[in-house]
């Protein structure tokens, strides 16, 4: 593993001293800070599939915020920002989003993956999303993690791949030499938000499609990616949400993909609020939207994939 960069949460050093004294505080202090340190590693040391290579050349990263000791769960959830294929909203969409999942316990590992702006359209935003489940569930063990509870979640264009790693996945390659790809790339479930579901479609958000397949691409291949027709009963569980005022990406793209699991009898929840644009995140500031939160929070519970409160 790749260590990129580290950054340590602080403690309040006053209060363990009064607790424990001095060595003691030493000791305690040790233990929380390797349990809790953020870092950044590189998806593909040894260089990604179709990577041009070269010194300014994007690397794909995940930044991992393992859950904090007192209160792990051992689920763990890949979180895609958005950005329309041709950036990563790494702030509201990646880093909020994984410090929230660490309050209730859940391990955040944020992906930094290739897009048009970066040079790279399909498949390579897929093959970042399934190399990130593949190395969160190989590695499950060293962040205490439960290997049949890794999900993944997207905003926007996010959304949309996290919704295609949904949809396209496998079991693993048991012969590869890579220990990473003999695990699955299926996630266990999937949340996304305010996504970007239908291609080739009216209610497309146009920009996300060109930047991903280019202005012509051939309709078959459209169609493999609109991900509310590729549905099976293989789709893990999905909590879905959007607000019915967004203009950017219409509330119909997370109606059609909750109605496909419903076809298809894979369990989902679906919550359109009234009122937000897009491009939420936590949504804060957004009266009744920024409930969803608490929403998803139930219904991994429910789930069973956070545990039950007393």
């Amino acid at each position: 593993m790749i260590t990129i960069s580290l950054e340590r949460r602080r403690w309040g050093l006053k209060y363990l001293v009064g607790l424990v004294g001095i060595w003691g505080m030493a000791l305690l202090l040790a233990e929380r800070l390797s349990a809790d340190e953020v870092q950044t590693i590189e998806l593909w040391p040894q260089g990604a599939p179709g990577a041009r290579g070269g010194p300014e050349d994007f690397r794909p990263t995940l930044t991992i915020y393992p859950a904090p000791r007192e209160n792990r769960t051992g689920t763990a959830v890949v979180i895609c920002p958005g950005g329309g294929y041709g950036f990563t909203a790494m702030d509201h969409e990646g880093h909020q989003i994984a410090a929230w999942f660490n309050s209730i316990g859940v391990a955040g590992f944020i992906l930094d993956y290739r897009h048009r702006k970066r040079g790279y359209g399909h498949p390579a935003p897929l093959q970042d999303a399934q190399r990130a489940i593949r190395y969160v569930r190989s590695h499950a063990a060293d962040y205490h993690l439960d290997p049949k509870r890794i999900g993944i979640m997207g905003f926007s264009a996010g959304g949309h791949l996290a919704s295609t790693a949904a949809t396209h996945f496998d079991a693993g390659h048991p012969e590869a030499a890579d220990p990473i790809e003999r695990a699955s790339c299926r996630p266990d479930f999937a949340i996304l938000c305010y996504a970007v579901i239908a291609l080739g479609e009216p209610i497309t958000h146009r920009g996300s499609q060109e930047n991903l397949l280019g202005k012509n691409p051939p309709e078959e291949l459209v169609r493999s990616l609109s991900n509310e027709k590729q549905v099976t009963k293989d789709t893990p569980p999905t909590f879905l949400w959007h607000t019915d005022e967004d203009k950017a990406v219409p509330p119909e793209n997370s109606v059609l993909f909750y109605l496909a699991c419903r076809r298809a009898g894979v369990p989902a929840e679906l919550h359109i609020f009234r009122t937000g644009r897009h491009g939420l995140g936590l949504a804060k500031e957004t009266p009744g939207t920024n409930q969803w939160p608490s929403l998803c929070e139930a219904w991994l519970r429910n789930q069973g994939f956070l545990p039950k409160k007393e």
